[in-house]
């Protein structure tokens, strides 16, 4: 008898790999022709005659580029810059909302694309400051933004800007811009990067609640930049006591946190922590495929959280399911920036106004969105996650909440 063959290994794994390969064909299917070096402004800026433009601060802890096009590459810098950047978003009827119209070109039809108007260097901390007083608005909010994995720099600064135009805010934008070397392959370096990151983020977060020009910071973080976020503002926390009282939402879309460590940076954020809204969505292709790379572990943006929204509620935390509303991303986790509903409903927030006449929070709005646009398959829980764990787990969190105030009492749990 022949030599008995051993079982082909490749299609033993085939399966494990599938949902990788399908992510790295969607990447590079997308980005195959893109034109890249799009931010140097033109010698004379001209935008269109009804065009928007959006005027953002950037802190980033990315390298400088040595093309002028790109400004900052996806490698890490040795200290934290600051720029002004000016964008120019094409007329409404040119464009569909949600979507950012790339440059085919440089320069690029301010008509039909995005262009950038501007792009200089802010070089002190008095600056900085400057920068706020100029762009606040009557009640002095600024909306900082933490782009997520395999972003260039000018992704981030065009998504932003996107964001920014689409939700109708005038709240003063800042992007923090973490480096990315926006390649799939990449997604380790990348992580790292988010960790190199944390110590700026905390500073940026504070210099802004120092200034007398600020009264209300709202952080909106995408996938890996969750994380980061969250990280971010339990350095805050142990820095000055507890997180400043300015801090008064965090918006977590799609969060790429394993789902213990959330719940861990949660509680050690202490008891005074703002206001979280996390959009979640059970079809997240993308936070599937992280959860295999995690070791299986749950991602908090991929749970269904809704069975443990009665202990989630007592934390004060809205959990969102968007998994029934529409994304233009076939895999399903950019709905925040690219879904019309969800993206005037973050710009309703931020303007302090509710559907109901009165106060509310983001997540008594999106639940309206969600009924309105999704039907009832769209579920909202008002929540506070990462208490997605054993029942004994749960326990434990119970017995630390205080019936009074429905806070932490030591902001210390055991597991």
């Amino acid at each position: 008898m022949g030599a008995k063959m051993s079982p082909n290994p490749f299609r033993r794994c085939a399966p494990q790999l599938l949902p990788v390969a399908v992510l790295m064909s969607v990447a590079i299917t997308g980005c195959a022709t893109r034109v890249e070096n799009v931010l140097q402004p033109p010698q004379v800026a001209v935008a269109a005659s009804d065009a928007s433009r959006v005027n953002m601060l950037v802190a980033t802890t990315r390298k400088s580029s040595d093309d002028p096009g790109r400004l900052y590459s996806g490698e890490r810098g040795t200290a934290i810059s600051l720029n002004n950047v000016s964008v120019s978003i094409p007329p409404d009827r040119n464009r569909e909302i949600g979507k950012v119209q790339w440059p085919s070109r440089v320069p690029p039809n301010p008509q039909k694309e995005f262009a950038v108007l501007e792009a200089g260097k802010v070089a002190t901390e008095g600056q900085a400051f400057q920068w706020f007083r100029k762009n606040r608005n009557a009640r002095r909010q600024v909306l900082i933004f933490v782009h997520g994995f395999n972003n260039t720099y000018a992704d981030a600064v065009f998504r932003f800007a996107q964001i920014v135009h689409d939700s109708g805010t005038d709240a003063a934008p800042i992007l923090f811009a973490w480096p990315s070397r926006a390649r799939v392959l990449d997604y380790l370096y990348d992580k790292e990067s988010a960790n190199y990151s944390r110590r700026a983020l905390e500073d940026l977060i504070l210099q802004a609640t120092r200034s007398p020009d600020v009264d209300d910071v709202t952080i909106l973080a995408h996938s890996m930049g969750t994380w980061l976020a969250a990280e971010a503002l339990r350095g805050v926390a142990m820095r000055e006591k507890s997180i400043p009282a300015k801090v008064k939402n965090v918006i977590l879309a799609s969060p790429d946190i394993d789902i213990d460590v959330f719940r861990r940076q949660f509680i050690e954020m202490g008891p005074k922590r703002p206001h979280f809204a996390i959009l979640m969505s059970t079809h997240d292709k993308a936070l599937e495929v992280s959860g295999w790379l995690s070791g299986g572990v749950d991602r908090v943006g991929g749970a269904d959280l809704k069975p443990y929204a009665s202990v989630l509620e007592e934390l004060g935390v809205s959990v969102i399911d968007t998994s029934a509303i529409a994304s233009n991303d076939p895999l399903g986790h950019n709905a925040f920036a690219d879904s019309p509903e969800i993206v005037r409903l973050l710009g309703r927030r931020l303007a302090g106004q509710s559907l109901s006449g009165r106060e509310a929070s983001f997540a008594d709005q999106a639940g309206v969105a969600a009924a309105n646009f999704a039907g009832s398959a769209a579920r909202v829980a008002v929540a506070a996650p990462v208490s997605v764990i054993s029942g004994e787990a749960r326990d434990v969190l119970k017995r630390e909440l205080s019936p009074s105030s429905g806070q932490l009492v030591d902001g210390q749990v055991s597991y």
